[in-house]
């Protein structure tokens, strides 16, 4: 059968539809880069925020307007937080976020995946689906923290780690099917091997990867501050583990922090940054930011402000606040104006201007390594978009002939381009 997957939201959701489009593959279907020919088709959806929801019901209105016949089974956040409405607006099966990697075998006991082409088991056929340089791979689901803003928790449940032989298993996989780069990725992925009876923790399972694969980049998503302590940065000697941190922030005021019901406090966050940035050359530290938390007075923000300007992240992630159902937050007092969020939110994205250009322009003249994924033709050039080890986009002009996707090249940057660098390969 040929199936279309989609996916919006964070990179968990990315990794599970990655994992599931192997998955597919393996059992003989086709996934399809088209909706037109599809007879199954599976949204992984999110509701993180209130526009994340109104997004997830536009998607499933249009892949139900666009096509009728199709089976389309609805998964993620959304489909746990708003389930009738997900229903209701066009879904044929729903399947909650602590089932989705099971979804293959789901549909199979329920009889709508048949006419398989043929069975295989041949990996190096499983990856032909894919025309990804970047594998993500979900080692962790699901979150015990108690932030009060977060619907996650509701929708992914409790904290679950992959066995870390099956981790070692799928690396070496991805590997094989000519995957330069993996991305292990979680709901908290710092929590890896909490819920095990042995003392296996996130720094074990690096180190582990490390030594037992051959994987040439490694990169770690999103970190709670409060798992790290400075010597887990000693891992970053080994240098296929990429200098780049996504460490979430939220507010630089103490006072909205522990309203958020974060475990850490201003002062903390800054000696982490400052321990990781001792440890690690080259590093690129972003974070999530919350703008117009309810309680946040002109005061709170004021700090929050000039700690993130003080912080020089080379990216934010800025988020309007949206009460979610469910949420402790939801219900506090004192909720903030449409009108102050949105103004707090462009004051925020002025700083995120400001450092992450002073951050790209301090690489030019650099040698930086890329991993080249994909071209467009530019004239009689073809023009090639990569990343470098720290999270940069590289852009580099070369002859129609000379292909380097999938290539990791030792790159001169010459000058920043397109919000990035242009590099000579």
């Amino acid at each position: 059968m040929r199936i279309y997957l989609h996916a919006i939201g964070c990179r968990l959701n990315t990794a599970e539809m990655d994992s599931m489009a192997r998955q597919f593959v393996v059992l003989g279907h086709s996934v399809v880069s088209s909706t037109s020919d599809a007879d199954i088709v599976i949204f992984n959806s999110c509701a993180v925020t209130s526009s994340a929801g109104s997004e997830s019901r536009k998607i499933i209105r249009k892949l139900r307007r666009e096509h009728p016949y199709a089976t389309l089974v609805v998964t993620g956040c959304y489909a746990e937080i708003d389930i009738q409405v997900a229903r209701d607006v066009g879904a044929d099966m729903l399947v909650g976020t602590q089932y989705k990697d099971d979804i293959p075998q789901i549909l199979t006991e329920a009889g709508l995946l048949h006419d398989a082409d043929f069975i295989t088991t041949d990996i190096q056929y499983a990856g032909s689906s894919s025309g990804r340089t970047r594998a993500f791979l979900k080692v962790q689901d699901g979150c015990e923290n108690k932030c009060t803003f977060c619907v996650v928790t509701i929708a992914r449940g409790v904290g679950r780690s992959k066995k870390l032989d099956q981790v070692i298993q799928e690396i070496n996989n991805l590997v094989e099917l000519g995957y330069c780069e993996v991305v292990l990725c979680g709901v908290h992925l710092g929590a890896y091997g909490h819920d095990f009876a042995s003392n296996v923790c996130l720094e074990d399972m690096v180190l582990t990867v490390l030594k037992e694969t051959n994987v040439k980049r490694l990169r770690l998503s999103s970190l709670e501050p409060w798992d790290l302590t400075p010597e887990f940065f000693k891992l970053w000697e080994d240098a296929r583990l990429l200098p780049h941190l996504h460490l979430p922030l939220q507010s630089g005021s103490d006072r909205t922090l522990r309203r958020m019901g974060r475990r850490n406090t201003s002062d903390s966050f800054k000696g982490l940054l400052e321990a990781a940035r001792r440890a690690i050359p080259n590093l690129s530290i972003t974070t999530d930011v919350i703008v117009g938390f309810p309680g946040e007075t002109d005061a709170d923000f004021i700090e929050s402000y000039e700690y993130i300007d003080d912080m020089r992240f080379a990216g934010l992630h800025i988020f309007p606040y949206s009460g979610r159902p469910g949420t402790a937050a939801s219900n506090m007092p004192e909720q903030i104006s449409i009108d102050v969020i949105r103004e707090r939110s462009r004051l925020m994205h002025e700083i995120n201007k400001k450092h992450h250009t002073q951050f790209v322009d301090s690489f030019v003249g650099s040698e930086l390594d890329v991993l080249w994924e994909s071209y467009k033709s530019d004239n009689d050039l073809v023009c090639w978009s990569g990343l470098t080890s720290n999270y940069l986009r590289a852009y580099a002009y070369t002859d129609g002939e000379n292909s380097l996707r999938n290539v990791i090249t030792k790159t001169k940057m010459l000058e920043t381009f397109r919000g990035g660098l242009l590099g000579h390969v």
